[in-house]
């Protein structure tokens, strides 16, 4: 793959201080700045396999991704979805294991890599950045239990909007105000709530018959977002 070299450099970069870096000390950030390798990645492209040995870690510089897992059945499962500034791949990177889920490109996506050595070194050096690891990988793993917990007491259409409000949180509106800024399939959307596609259709219809959504092909237009709180069974 043909790497690119004309990103901007980690110290100016409009992610630094939304990212896990934001606490990293100015050398360190220095170190990783001379080290990294950037690249554009199309959509659909695939950054790394589950199943792989991790050899660094990636800073999404702009654009989306999507980490999945192949299910027993050979049926994906959508994990995660990440924004400009995330850091992905340091679970395994840290832990020693192979890669637990595949990361693919929902758009063309700016990705920053940076080497197992040095993200290693740094994060020994610069109790800064060790901390902000440590709030991550907490936040990451209330996050999955809380999922978890949904996926066994929650109904589906109670997920399904709690899916929709969680796109949201991730990723915006567009200049309108109410469309989704991401395109998923009902596959996707389906994989995100846990449940069948066919399942997530039809509520989707049914969500746009109560006036909550407008569908247009994979744009999604939140109409009435207080009810769709209400339908998720959350709080506003």
């Amino acid at each position: 793959m043909q790497f690119h070299h004309d990103y901007a450099t980690c110290q100016s970069c409009a992610q630094r201080f939304n990212s896990v870096f934001c606490k990293a000390r100015e050398e360190y950030v220095d170190a990783i700045n001379e080290q990294k390798i950037c690249n554009t990645y199309k959509k659909g492209q695939i950054l790394f396999n589950e199943g792989a040995y991790p050899f660094g870690v990636y800073c999404i510089n702009e654009g989306k991704i999507k980490l999945s897992h192949q299910g027993d059945d050979g049926k994906e499962q959508i994990i995660r979805l990440l924004k400009s500034g995330d850091v992905l791949g340091y679970r395994a990177l840290l832990s020693g294991d192979r890669y637990g889920a595949s990361a693919v490109a929902l758009e063309d996506t700016k990705v920053c890599f940076i080497p197992k050595e040095i993200f290693v070194t740094v994060l020994k050096n610069d109790t800064g950045l060790a901390f902000e690891m440590m709030k991550l990988l907490s936040d990451e793993l209330h996050k999955a239990e809380v999922k978890l917990t949904h996926l066994a007491q929650k109904p589906i259409r109670e997920r399904l909007a709690e899916t929709l409000l969680f796109i949201k949180e991730t990723y915006g509106f567009e200049e309108d105000g109410i469309t989704l800024n991401v395109r998923l399939s009902r596959e996707e959307i389906a994989n995100l709530v846990g449940t069948a596609t066919e399942s997530t259709i039809r509520l989707l219809s049914d969500f746009k018959k109560d006036g909550m959504v407008e569908l247009d092909g994979k744009k999604i237009k939140i109409l009435q977002h207080k009810l769709l709180l209400q339908t998720a069974n959350l709080q506003d």
